[in-house]
């Protein structure tokens, strides 16, 4: 099944997304595609690119939510509403406000940090940064239940890496690269070097969220039955596939109910935001200084929304529109992939006999494509392995690819190969996306992403609601339209109600947030930071527009870009609210 493109849209497991998003290949991140990935190898490996992490994929919004049994259900529900209820200053009443200010009391335990774990990633302990400044880590203790603050608490794990200037220091900088489902641990290292100007005067700090990684992973299918869950046919075309693909999700619901049951109602972005405020007074600051990149724009609107008195200086890099809906999030990333690739294929074609492609026009180059994606699915072809590469996996890894234009070459050769009968490099970009590592591990960053999205969202899509809505998505993009629209149904078989339709960012009286949209962004769409922009309310977004390609623009290379947000967070200048930078 395909897997959701993370910058959010779609929700679940399999393709689609819910407008959040997800990053680049590269297990570094084990998160999905973004800026921050590693280049995938034909072995299944994901090898580090220079000046790569990884967040996230396309995003997913609207996509893989299954339903549960009626108590548990109920006592979700409530528990929504309660949460929902409270306010920035809640701690909770009579015990629930002691237990707030001891946990805000909590004294971290730092130490070197270890090796990923098989839920992160993977790989190697993280290595010193320039100068010899080494990466710490620790745990920090939060409600598992906000509603029941004086309750049950799970461990979150966090990372960070000191400021050199100590005697100026700012404070903590906290990050989130997206995901959903994204671990903040095993990212930060990956992508340190795009953000050593800001560790002048910050201590760069991340996390992994509530059920990613370390923080109370989200279990679902072990290791052989993802891969042969993601092998399966995400677009079915008749009545016995649609069925085979509906059970497929079914059995995905249930086995996250099965090994993470008691943890799914409380792993969604009302408690992150949550516990990342909690975070600020441990780590001693009084304001939350917050870079957010893809879902983390979700994220940290959604904090800015509850604890507006508390936002610092904040940035918000390749946002998801928090006004639109599941299908409306999908729908958008579709257009976004759409226009990934059709920029993908114009510049192969401007490339003339260069490009290893056949095709004189983008539409032809369209159509080499497509006519591929329909001959795997009716014939895989060898992969990695005894691996073969499906239609669904195929899909995936372009999209995978579409995140970042340092990829489009390996985009053209891993095209060019499939179509010569070897699918290992579009099976490595595929892997990347899912979080498999070349030992065949898969990070929990696909489960995670499934839980959150449908915890947060309300949309439960049917076989036939989704099939109605096809004709849209065939039509906003021929390449990645029945991949992103059968995604809606990701979360039909999920045992946890959603809490919302859309997201309230509104933050009234909020500190500037600098909101950051690229025009040729595949998986946030540039439209979502203006509408990010115009939610969190006058005089609080600040929109500036990179004129670019790829997910996210900080880390693009655009030297206006680079330089607005350095002046915003090192010295507080706030750049002019409609600059552009080419």
């Amino acid at each position: 099944m395909p897997t959701s493109p993370t910058g959010r849209p779609g929700a679940g497991p399999e393709p689609g997304g819910d407008g959040r998003d997800t990053d680049a290949p590269g297990p570094s991140e084990a998160s999905g595609p973004h800026r921050y990935a590693a280049a995938p190898r034909r072995d299944g490996a994901a090898q580090e690119a220079p000046g790569t992490t990884l967040t996230g994929g396309p995003g997913r919004r609207g996509g893989a939510a299954r339903r549960a049994g009626t108590l548990l259900a109920a006592g979700i529900a409530t528990t929504l509403l309660v949460t929902a209820g409270c306010s920035d200053d809640d701690g909770g009443g009579g015990n629930g406000e002691q237990r707030d200010r001891d946990l805000a009391g909590q004294n971290l335990d730092w130490r070197p940090c270890p090796a990923p774990s098989e839920a992160e990633g993977g790989g190697t302990a993280p290595s010193p940064l320039p100068g010899g400044t080494t990466w710490e880590c620790s745990f920090m203790e939060v409600p598992r239940d906000w509603a029941k603050p004086d309750g049950e608490t799970i461990e979150l794990a966090l990372i960070r890496a000191k400021a050199r200037d100590q005697a100026h220091r700012i404070g903590s900088l906290i990050f989130n690269f997206g995901g959903p489902g994204g671990s903040g641990v095993s990212t930060l290292p990956a992508a340190a070097a795009d953000f050593e100007r800001l560790r002048a005067r910050y201590d760069l700090v991340s996390f992994d969220p509530r059920g990613v990684g370390r923080s109370q992973p989200v279990e679902c299918l072990d290791d052989k039955e993802l891969d042969e869950y993601y092998a399966q046919d995400a677009t079915p075309d008749d009545s016995a596939e649609e069925k085979a693909y509906s059970e497929n999700l079914s059995r995905y619901g249930s086995a996250c109910e099965e090994n993470s049951g008691p943890d799914l109602p409380y792993v969604g972005t009302t408690n992150a935001a949550r516990d990342m405020d909690l975070m600020r007074r441990v780590l001693g600051d009084d304001k939350l200084h917050y870079f957010g990149i893809s879902y983390g724009t979700e994220l940290g609107g959604v904090y800015a929304h509850l604890f507006p008195k508390n936002v610092g200086r904040a940035v918000f890099d390749a946002v998801v529109d928090p006004t639109s809906t599941a299908v409306e999030g999908s729908l958008g990333q579709a257009r976004g992939f759409q226009l990934a690739f059709t920029n993908f294929a114009e510049d192969c074609v401007a490339r003339g006999d260069a490009c290893q492609l056949p095709g004189s026009t983008p539409e032809e180059i369209q159509q080499f494509v497509i006519d591929l994606q329909n001959r795997l699915e009716k014939q895989p072809i060898p992969g990695i392995g005894d691996r073969e590469l499906t239609q669904t996996q195929a899909t995936n890894g372009i999209a995978q690819a579409l995140y970042s234009k340092e990829y489009w070459p390996l985009l053209e050769q891993g095209l060019d190969e499939a179509d010569g009968g070897d699918g290992s490099l579009l099976l490595a970009l595929s892997d990347a996306m899912n979080g498999r590592n070349r030992e065949g591990q898969y990070s929990n960053l696909q489960a995670a992403n499934a839980a959150i999205n449908c915890v947060d969202f309300k949309e439960r899509y049917s076989l036939d609601q989704t099939k109605a809505r096809l004709p849209e998505f065939r039509k906003a993009s021929p390449v990645f339209g029945d991949y992103l629209g059968w995604g809606l149904m990701g979360c039909k078989h999920w045992p946890v109600p959603g809490q919302w339709e859309t997201p309230d960012v509104s933050a009234p009286g909020a500190a500037p947030i600098v909101v950051i949209g690229n025009t040729g962004d595949p998986a946030t769409p540039y439209e979502g930071a203006r509408a990010m922009a115009e939610a969190l309310g006058e005089g609080v977004g600040v929109e500036l527009t990179y004129e670019g390609e790829g997910h996210g623009a900080y880390n693009s290379g655009n030297k206006c870009v680079a330089e607005a947000v350095d002046r915003y967070l090192l010295n507080g200048k706030v750049p002019a609210s409609g600059t552009v930078c080419r």
